[in-house]
């Protein structure tokens, strides 16, 4: 607004840095698909519209990402694969569009795991290879909005749009040291996306601090003609974001499924982050969140079973030219059965009623983030790719209940273990109800006392 600097100053800086985080070594791929002359045009129709002081919106000339998985003009569609979005696309996602509307400079489309169907990020076809995480560039970035998450932390963008299906958003958020936030199923459309799973998958925003995250989730959050399982939603609202206290807020833990994150040495961090929210007037109330290892199970059943339903064809016909862990996570789903499917629907309908009776008590639920950091890569990841369904498992143990019921879940960063790597708490609430996670997750973020900057780090504002 002052005009000290320009969106075109800022585009011209990332282009920049575009040209350079893939020639270092190890190379970023955060970005796969990106070109100067579009980036430009809608830069400099940004800086005109701050010199004309006609602005569109408060992500007017910010530059924001979205997972490959969406349609973006003019890029290919090809959503993590080498054989899909073999031209390149005419028509915009529904969050394309909304994103283009209120003035967001798209810097690209961002790298994924194949398919959405790892937790990792790991994907070393020849259009993708594999992310580094900006905090250690011989670690993962979690996923499967991978690139998103590592274009935000290393600076390239201050917006990365993804999904999250079993953790996609948040899982990345987490290792990667930003903001995450899976919205209520439904709540931002997902047309124009790939419907890998058209009853688990969610839409949201990565930043790097919570109230960004509040601004993308205001711009996006409505109905959309084009997408039926949001057109019933209440309006989104952001009430009581800034109260200065948490107080009459009760939040949920169930104390058995937080200790069984497995990560003994960063327990402490987390159980402190919790006593910061407590004095600051919420309070803590013991909850049991009842039949987990069944939603576990049962969340696999569904998520996998609906993407090997939409996959059949591309299996059938493009079995060799998917990664290995693709291919064996597709046949692993083919093992489910009508009657598994069925049965694991029930469990959902039963961990609803759960849920519903949980949030008479409390207004939300706090666990870890992620039951690990971020793991490290292997020279063999490089070439052949990673499958470790340990790893999956505990990567995923905290994002299956939001996922697999539809409540919002937001992750924020409150501190690192002893390696340097990030470490992150998951707030969730009941269905519609984002505001109050942006109200706590402003509060958390005052908890962690300092930020540490990733070894990868581009100040496009420089």
């Amino acid at each position: 607004r002052s005009g000290k600097l320009t969106p075109s100053q800022v585009a011209k800086n990332i282009i920049a840095v575009l040209e350079d985080c893939d020639k270092s070594t190890p190379p970023l791929r955060a970005i796969v698909q990106w070109d100067q002359e579009q980036i430009m045009l809608m830069a400099e129709a940004s800086t005109a519209r701050y010199r004309n002081k006609c602005t569109l919106s408060y992500l007017d000339g910010i530059p924001v990402c979205l997972k490959e998985e969406f349609k973006v003009v003019p890029y290919h569609h090809r959503v993590g694969t080498v054989y899909l979005g073999t031209e390149p696309e005419t028509e915009d996602a529904t969050v394309a569009k909304k994103l283009r509307e209120a003035g967001a400079i798209i810097i690209g489309v961002s790298n994924m795991h194949e398919l959405g169907t790892g937790t990792t990020g790991c994907n070393p076809n020849r259009y993708h290879k594999i992310p580094r995480n900006p905090y250690k560039p011989n670690h993962f970035t979690g996923g499967s909005s991978s690139g998103s998450a590592a274009a935000v932390a290393a600076g390239l963008c201050l917006v990365g749009i993804g999904t999250d299906g079993g953790g996609s958003v948040r899982i990345p958020a987490s290792f990667c040291g930003v903001v995450g936030l899976k919205g209520t199923f439904g709540r931002i459309s997902s047309h124009g996306s790939l419907p890998l799973s058209y009853s688990t998958a969610s839409v949201g925003p990565i930043c790097t601090s919570v109230a960004d995250v509040a601004i993308v989730y205001s711009i996006l959050a409505e109905p959309d003609p084009l997408y039926p399982y949001g057109l019933k939603q209440p309006k989104a609202t952001l009430s009581d974001m800034c109260a200065p206290d948490l107080k009459g807020l009760k939040l949920g833990v169930d104390w058995m499924f937080f200790k069984n994150s497995r990560m003994l040495s960063v327990l402490p961090v987390l159980y402190s982050a919790v006593e910061h929210l407590q004095s600051l007037g919420a309070s803590v109330v013991a909850v049991s969140l009842p039949e987990m290892e069944e939603v576990s199970v049962a969340h696999v059943i569904c998520i996998l079973s609906e993407m090997r339903d939409f996959l059949q064809p591309d299996f059938n016909k493009h079995y060799q030219d998917m990664n290995l862990d693709t291919r064996a996570n597709l046949a692993l789903a083919s093992q489910f059965t009508a009657l598994d499917y069925i049965t694991a629907n029930r469990q959902r309908t039963r961990s609803i009623r759960f849920l519903r009776e949980i949030f008479r008590t409390v207004n939300c639920i706090l666990t870890p983030a992620v039951a690990c950091t971020a793991p490290r890569i292997y020279e063999s990841d490089l070439s052949t790719g990673s499958s470790d369904l340990s790893f999956t498992a505990r990567s995923v143990r905290f994002m299956q209940l939001g996922n697999f019921t539809g409540i919002p879940g937001l992750v924020v960063p409150v501190g690192y273990s002893t390696a340097g790597l990030p470490i992150g708490l998951q707030v969730m609430a009941k269905w519609w109800d984002e505001a109050v996670l942006l109200r706590i997750g402003l509060k958390l973020e005052q908890f962690r006392y300092q930020t540490k900057k990733p070894s990868i780090y581009y100040d496009v504002l420089a």
